[in-house]
């Protein structure tokens, strides 16, 4: 299956607390930290709910 990249690119600070719970549930913690997940419904689900806060590449 398919993966994508996914980089916190803006700080969670200031933001509601669903999007600050969905960073953590893709694994982003830090500033321009780097995580890899597996093309599914869900995370991309996830990554669009947070899509002003995150870059995404396609592998």
């Amino acid at each position: 299956m398919a993966t994508i990249k996914v980089k916190q690119v803006r700080s969670a600070i200031g933001r509601t607390q669903a999007q600050k719970r969905t960073l953590e549930a893709l694994g982003l913690k830090k500033l321009h930290q780097v995580v890899e997940h597996e093309t599914t419904p869900s995370i991309l689900g996830m990554v669009a709910a947070v899509r002003h806060l995150v870059e995404v590449q396609e592998n």
